[in-house]
C-alpha cells in the first residue's frame, strides 16, 4: 500500500489509482524489453514480445474489445464510450533504450523520500543527489522508485504503459460519467525511432491521440526536434603498414579529423539546451579502407536544421580536399519532423489535455521535447498526437527514477481526458 495520506496526492482520484499503477509498473519493469539498433524486422528484439503478450492478456482480462497482438508486436484494444464523441488514442511503448542494460531490473521503492541523497545499493557509485537533480528535490514526501544502480529502470516508457492500463481498468469499472471511446496501442522499437512505423491508423480508429512518454508533473509537450540521420562514409586506401609510406590513406584518421573539425563550443548536445539544435556524432566504425561516421542532427527550427546539415557537408568537403586520394560521401535521411507543425492546426487536442490535467489536480506545464516520440511520426501521418507526462525522470540512465505520486497523477489525467472528450462542446469544423 502507498504509505502517504491521500492529501499528498494531487487529487483523490490519483490516490485511488496509485496502488494499481505501482503494482503494474513494478511487474512491467522486471521484463527485459530492450530494443536494438541495426536489426532486421520488427520488433528488433524478440524479448519485447514478452511484455506485449502480458499486455494482450491483461487487456483481454479487463474486458476490452478488439484486443490483438499483431505480427509486429503491437498490442491493440478498444473501450466503447459515449456515442457520437471522437475516439481518443492512448499510446505508450514497451521497449527500453539500447544504451543501458535492462536485464535483471531490481526496482526499489523508497517510501516518503526525505530529501537526502539516495545511494543505490547495487552500485554505490550511483547516487541520486537533489543538488544535481533539482526535480528530485521537489519530491520530498513522495514514494520514489529506482533500481539498484546496475540497470536502467524502464520508466521510459513502462510508466506510461502502467498508467494507461490502470486508467482503462478504472474506466471499465466506472463507466459513469460517460467517456470518449478509447483506442489503446502499445508499440515496440520506439527507442530506435521505429515505434510508429507499423501502427495501422485505419484499424486504430482514433481521431486524436496522446502518447504517455513525458516526464514531469503536468507536462504537455507539443513540439519536438526536426531530426535527421546523416552518414559520412570515408573511403581510404589500405596498405600493409610495413610498406605504407606514401601509399596508405587511412580512412580512420580522416574520419577522426572530420569529427574533430565539427563545432565543439556550440552545436553539440553538451553545449545546447532549450530550442538550440546540435550535430552529434553517435557512432563510428570501420577500417583503414572504409570508415563510417553516424551523426544525428536536431533542431526545432527546420531552416536552422538545414544550416547544420550544411556544416556537415562543408566539413566533409574540407577534409576531403586535404587528401585527394580519399573520398568522403555524405547521405541524409529524415527521421521525424517537429510535430508542432501539425498540432498547431488542431488546438482542441491541447485544450482537452490542459483541462484534463487541471481536473486531475495538477497545473498544465507546456514543454518542448529535445528528442522525439511516436507522436511526432503519427502527427506527420495525420493523427494529432501530443505527449503527456508520466512521472519518470533521468531516462536512459542507471539513475533513472519515478515518483509514485506523479505516476498516479498521470493515470488520473488519462481518466479525466477520456471524460473531457465526451462532454458536449464545439469540436473542430
Amino acid at each position: 500500500m502507498v504509505s502517504l495520506p491521500d492529501d499528498r496526492f494531487v487529487s483523490p482520484l490519483a490516490a485511488e489509482l496509485a496502488d494499481d499503477v505501482l503494482e503494474r509498473f513494478l511487474r512491467y519493469v522486471q521484463i527485459d524489453t530492450q530494443s536494438a539498433y541495426g536489426q532486421p524486422g520488427t520488433p528488433s528484439t524478440a524479448k519485447q514480445l514478452d511484455l506485449s503478450r502480458v499486455l494482450e492478456a491483461e487487456l483481454r482480462e479487463l474486458g476490452l474489445d478488439n484486443v490483438r497482438l499483431d505480427e509486429f508486436g503491437y498490442v491493440y484494444g478498444s473501450l466503447p464510450g459515449t456515442e457520437g464523441t471522437p475516439a481518443v488514442g492512448l499510446i505508450a511503448h514497451v521497449d527500453t533504450s539500447p544504451d543501458v542494460t535492462g536485464t535483471n531490473v531490481k526496482p526499489q521503492v523508497h517510501r516518503a523520500y526525505d530529501g537526502t541523497r539516495i545511494v543505490l545499493s547495487g552500485d554505490e557509485s550511483q547516487i541520486l543527489d537533489p543538488e544535481e537533480q533539482p526535480a528530485l528535490g521537489q519530491k520530498i514526501g513522495h514514494d520514489l522508485v529506482t533500481t539498484d544502480g546496475t540497470t536502467l529502470l524502464g520508466a521510459d516508457d513502462k510508466a506510461g504503459v502502467a498508467e494507461i492500463v490502470a486508467a482503462v481498468a478504472y474506466l471499465k469499472r466506472n463507466p459513469k460519467p460517460g467517456h470518449a471511446p478509447i483506442r489503446v496501442c502499445f508499440t515496440v522499437d520506439e527507442e530506435i525511432g521505429a515505434g510508429a512505423d507499423h501502427l495501422d491508423l485505419d484499424d486504430f480508429g482514433a481521431a486524436y491521440a496522446y502518447t504517455l512518454d513525458g516526464s514531469g508533473l503536468g507536462e504537455i509537450e507539443t513540439e519536438t526536434f526536426n531530426a535527421w540521420k546523416v552518414i559520412v562514409t570515408v573511403h581510404g586506401r589500405a596498405v600493409h603498414p610495413g610498406s605504407a609510406k606514401g601509399k596508405l590513406v587511412s580512412a580512420i584518421r580522416l574520419a577522426a579529423d572530420f569529427v574533430a573539425a565539427l563545432p565543439r563550443d556550440r552545436l553539440s548536445p553538451e553545449t545546447t539546451e532549450g530550442r538550440e539544435g546540435f550535430i552529434h556524432p553517435s557512432g563510428i566504425t570501420g577500417t583503414g579502407e572504409k570508415t563510417v561516421v553516424e551523426l544525428i542532427v536536431r533542431d526545432h527550427d527546420r531552416a536552422k536544421l538545414d544550416e547544420h546539415l550544411a556544416v556537415i557537408h562543408r566539413t566533409a568537403e574540407e577534409i576531403g580536399a586535404r587528401e585527394p586520394r580519399a573520398r568522403l560521401e555524405v547521405t541524409e535521411e529524415e527521421t521525424y519532423r517537429n510535430m508542432r507543425e501539425v498540432i498547431d492546426q488542431h488546438p482542441i487536442v491541447v485544450e482537452k489535455a490542459e483541462e484534463a490535467v487541471r481536473r486531475a489536480g495538477a497545473e498544465p506545464v507546456h514543454a518542448i521535447i529535445r528528442g522525439g516520440t511516436d507522436g511526432a511520426r503519427l502527427s506527420a501521418r495525420g493523427l494529432p498526437t501530443p505527449n503527456l507526462f508520466t512521472g519518470g525522470q533521468e531516462y536512459h540512465s542507471l539513475r533513472e527514477w519515478a515518483s509514485v505520486q506523479d505516476m498516479a497523477a498521470a493515470a488520473a489525467t488519462v481518466v479525466e481526458l477520456a471524460r473531457v472528450w465526451a462532454e458536449p462542446g464545439p469540436l473542430e469544423s
